[in-house]
This record gives structure tokens, C-alpha cells and sequence, in this order.
């Protein structure tokens, strides 16, 4: 078993390289805690889906080890598996069958008894009872989006996988998705999932993990990384524009923005001196006034972009 307990996934010097040479993963580690949403960031190719297709058992890693609830992924493959729910990206699902005959075979592969009151349950959260008894392939994309979320459900998974679960899908079903995450976590379930959609990680992840290049370059709780990576800007708007700043306030490497009529102080919020008071009273001895001001923190957003570029 794995010596940390309440690590349901660990992850351990894990690598994977293709036939090619490509180095999809590179030395990842990572713990993740039972009940905890983590968000994957990283851009196309970051290696987001080799690393879910790795710990899911599809792709094969080169070195490393994964394990789930202390057993590992290739020596009990079947046990991990039956542990874990997948949503992939591709909408795979185009066959003959009905929704209800799909989602409760799912359930079936895994070993599980029936049950049809967990199926009712998780369509209706869905949004897909009144379509049980369609046929997968009538359904438009977002009805079929929904029905591999309710796949990867089906069989009560503790360990649930999102690959870019809402990439494409109607306002609706991103938000029948989010209640159901917010559900799922009160119930002790663990969820990862990849996005591109900042704003998703910044509002439902207790962490957040930002993968480039195969490597893993930083997994943070959430509030600590927008605190120590956060930037605060000063935004003040000023009485009369200008056109250039004197070379006395070339220190503060202020931006002028909007005609000249809004000057731009970036700041670090965690330093003792922002600096503020003096940039206020070197405003003054320039004859620079302004009619206004207020701050702004940086969004994850905008660290995300700037761990990107520091790592590539």
C-alpha cells in the first residue's frame, strides 16, 4: 500500500517516450488527496492526455509507477480500472444502442450489479431521461457529450477523469456538469480534469497543476499560487492626458494605456514596499494629476500564460 494514505493517485517518476523519441512525460510526480478537484492547464500537446490515458491504463508508460488506492495500475489492472471514470475529448459514442442499454452495460463492464436506480439517477442529473430510450446515434453532440459523462459514472467511480470535459458543449450542459462535480466532491470523490477554460480551474479547484512540454512545472493549492504568483496593478486615470512620462518616474516602469490618459503600475502585492506611496508623490512633483485610481489582481489566467513562458 501506499505509504501516504490519504493519496488515493500517486504518481512516481513517471515517463513516457514513443517509438519516435518523443518525450510525451517527463519524471511527473504527483499525490492527489480523496475528495480533491485538480486542474490540469498546460497548452495543445503539454502531455494533459497522455498523462489521463497513462493513469486510466490505455497508454503504457515508459518508467515510473502509478498507483490507485495503493495498488498499481499494470499489476491490478482490473481493480484500478473498475476504480476510475473517464470523459475522453472524442465523442466516440455512435451506435445503434439506447442510452439506457449503453450506460447500464458500462456499468456491467466494470463488474458492477445492476442497478437501475443509479442509472435513473445519474440521466436525470444529466438531463437525459426523457431521452433513455433513444437511440445513441439521433442525438446531437451535447446529448452524446452527456452520455459519456453518464458512462464514465455509471459504475460509481472513485476516481473520476475530465479530458476538456466542456470544450464545445452549450452553456446548459456546463452547468448541469459543475453541479454535478460540486455533487460528486461532497460524496468523496476525486476529480481531475484538463481545461481550457481558466476560468472552470479558477471557480471549482482546490489545486492547480500546470503541465508543458511533458513536464509538470507547478501543482499548487489554488489561493496560494494566485497569492504568490498574483500581480496587483495600480490603474490610475488621469485629469488631463499626457503624452510621455518623465524620465523621473522611469523606475516604477509604469505603462500609459488609453491616449495617455490612464497610467499602469504593476506591483507585487507579498513585497513590504509596493511602492505606491512614493509613485503617488513623484506623480505630484511631475505636475501628473489624476482623478481617479483603483487596483486589479492578476488572474490565473494571466499566470498561467507567464509559467508557460517561463518553462517552454
Amino acid at each position: 500500500m501506499n505509504a501516504n494514505k490519504t493519496a488515493v493517485l500517486s504518481v512516481q517518476n513517471l515517463n513516457k517516450t514513443y517509438a519516435g523519441g518523443f518525450e510525451a512525460l517527463k519524471n511527473i510526480n504527483l499525490e492527489i488527496e480523496k475528495g480533491e478537484i485538480l486542474a490540469l492547464l498546460g497548452p495543445n500537446g503539454a502531455g494533459k492526455t497522455t498523462l489521463i490515458s497513462t493513469v486510466c491504463g490505455i497508454v503504457r508508460p515508459t518508467s515510473g509507477k502509478v498507483l490507485v488506492d495503493g495498488y498499481d495500475i499494470i499489476r491490478d489492472f482490473r481493480k484500478t480500472r473498475a476504480m476510475i471514470g473517464l470523459v475522453p475529448q472524442e465523442l466516440t459514442t455512435d451506435s445503434f444502442e439506447s442510452v439506457w442499454s449503453t450506460v447500464s452495460f458500462s456499468r456491467g463492464l466494470f463488474g458492477k450489479a445492476p442497478d437501475p436506480e443509479h442509472i435513473e439517477k445519474v440521466l436525470k442529473a444529466l438531463s437525459l431521461w426523457d431521452k433513455k430510450d433513444n437511440m445513441i446515434r439521433t442525438l446531437s453532440g451535447g446529448m452524446k457529450r452527456r452520455v459519456l459523462i453518464a458512462k464514465a459514472l455509471s459504475h460509481e467511480p472513485e476516481i473520476l477523469f475530465l479530458d476538456e470535459p466542456t470544450a464545445g458543449v452549450d452553456v446548459s450542459l456546463r452547468k448541469d456538469m459543475w453541479n454535478i462535480v460540486s455533487q460528486l466532491k461532497s460524496e468523496g470523490v476525486t476529480i481531475i480534469l484538463t481545461t481550457h477554460y481558466i476560468e472552470e480551474a479558477e471557480e471549482i479547484a482546490d489545486r492547480v497543476g500546470v503541465i508543458n512540454n511533458g513536464e509538470l512545472v507547478l501543482v499548487d493549492e489554488k489561493a496560494s499560487l494566485m497569492q504568490k504568483l498574483g500581480k496587483k496593478q495600480l490603474v490610475l486615470e488621469l485629469a488631463e492626458p499626457v503624452q510621455t512620462l518623465p524620465d523621473s518616474l522611469a523606475s516604477y516602469r509604469l505603462e500609459l494605456a488609453r491616449e495617455g490618459t490612464q497610467i499602469i503600475y504593476t506591483f507585487d502585492n507579498q513585497a513590504n514596499h509596493t511602492g505606491i506611496t512614493a509613485l503617488l508623490d513623484d506623480l505630484k512633483a511631475a505636475s501628473i494629476r489624476f482623478r481617479d485610481l483603483n487596483t486589479t489582481q492578476s488572474s490565473l489566467e494571466d499566470i498561467f500564460v507567464n509559467l508557460v513562458e517561463e518553462s517552454s
